[in-house]
């Protein structure tokens, strides 16, 4: 019995704002030392599964830097599959852009059908979640599926930003809606999908001919194959498992972490979570430092005085003397300076803020009010930047002196557009 697992990572992820200007969703930093990516790559190797395509599309550069042979994962192999990254290319259709997340396996096919698999297991690199594949696709086997669809129960309030299936008793799937305006129900699909390889490329095929087809897995290819009444079957999982694809996700993810016990366990040696790590020197805490409920990456340094309360530092974050972090994500390399206070804030790579500086602030109630601080940005000393303000990267002193008394309001767009998309 083969499987190959097809992990689709071409995602702009436009709602992560700054975070992803750069990069690709699925290369976007999480937890301190690892990429989204990683926890989907994780559970394919922990799952025995050592045959895996990627396909990326929208800035796969980092994406690409970091997997590379896929050493880390155990993937660099040859004999036994490996990892392989498929990007778009121009050929005998002269396509360009993948039209959807089925057409982008379409497209791939060849590389796909390569070594025979009898399954094929969908994913998404944009999720957070830890879990055992063999135990679906034993699942899948069981109830003789055609399809199996991963599922999990959300808030209906927010159950209009996945597909929604409904199920008989015996997890047989009647109905499968796309994002729908009103929810009929909160049992979401979580982009993992498996098929009898047999059946995924007879669909594929099809709805490539299907001029009305998104070519898309849950809008086109999942509701057609339970219209033909094929075999298509829940999962239910019950673990953790979150899209970070909006700001607010991405910070709520990184505060789910600091629970005790944490919401997603990243100590667990059974599951081990792998990533491409940097070498760095231990992470050094000065006398009269405090840090309460947080995670620091190698490489950090707090300086005497300071004060980092629920907070998740990646690696070389400096954090000067006097100087506070609050409730707030910090990406690889960033610098704040001595009595800066920055708080419910998510700094990019490289950032600086200046001495004295004010960075954002906590709200007991109403929206979050996440501020974003792009790359290389330097926010000048003594200045204050309000909640919920997106500051686009490579910034300095002369972008910000158009504003009055060294104050950035709340709210405020700078150096970044909010795609239409």
């Amino acid at each position: 019995m083969k499987i190959k697992a097809v992990i689709l990572a071409g995602g702009e992820g436009t709602r992560l704002a700054i975070l992803t200007s750069k990069r690709a969703k699925p290369a976007v930093p999480f937890a301190g030392k690892y990429r989204i990516i990683d926890f989907t790559l994780s559970n394919c190797v922990n799952s025995n599964i050592f045959d895996v395509l990627i396909l990326t599309q929208y800035r796969p550069h980092s994406l690409n830097d970091h997997i590379a042979r896929g050493r880390p994962w155990d993937l660099d192999r040859s004999f036994t599959g490996g990892v392989q990254l498929l990007q778009p290319y121009k050929g005998r259709l002269d396509t360009d852009w993948y039209a959807g997340n089925a057409d982008a396996v379409t497209q791939n096919l060849n590389f796909v059908r390569r070594g025979r698999p009898d399954y094929v297991i969908i994913l998404s690199g944009d999720h957070i979640y830890e879990m055992d594949y063999d135990v679906m696709l034993q699942f899948h086997r069981e109830k003789n599926a055609d399809a199996t669809v991963c599922t999990i129960r959300v808030p209906l309030d927010e159950a209009s930003r996945y597909g929604i299936v409904d199920v008989d008793e015996d997890y047989r799937v009647r109905e499968f809606v796309e994002k729908p305006p009103n929810p009929p129900g909160n049992l979401a699909s979580m982009g993992v999908y498996i098929f009898n390889y047999a059946v995924l490329e007879q669909m594929l095929i099809e709805d490539q001919n299907l001029k009305s087809s998104n070519h898309d897995f849950g809008r086109d290819i999942v509701p057609r194959m339970i219209l033909e009444k094929m075999n298509v079957f829940a999962y239910p999982y019950g673990g953790y498992w979150i899209d970070v694809g909006t700001i607010d996700a991405y910070w709520e993810a990184h505060m789910d972490l600091l629970e005790t016990p944490p919401s997603l366990n990243l100590n667990d040696r059974t599951w081990v979570i792998h990533t491409r790590s940097e070498e760095r020197p231990p992470v050094h805490v000065h006398k009269n430092a405090t840090v309460r409920d947080s995670m620091l990456t190698d490489g950090t340094v707090i300086a005497d005085g300071a004060v980092v309360e629920r907070s998740v530092l990646s690696p070389g974050v400096y954090v000067g003397p006097n100087a506070v972090v609050r409730e707030s994500i910090i990406l690889t390399d960033s610098y704040i300076e001595a009595g800066a206070v920055v708080e419910r804030c998510i700094l990019d790579k490289i950032a600086v803020i200046g001495h004295n500086a004010q960075v954002g602030k906590i709200q007991d109630v109403g929206e979050l009010g996440i501020t974003c601080i792009g790359k290389n940005t330097h926010i000048p000393a003594g200045y204050s930047v309000g909640r919920d303000v997106i500051l686009g990267t490579d910034l300095r002193l002369e972008d910000f002196m158009q504003f009055e008394n060294k104050s950035v309001p709340h709210g405020t767009r700078l150096g970044y557009t909010k795609s239409k998309k």
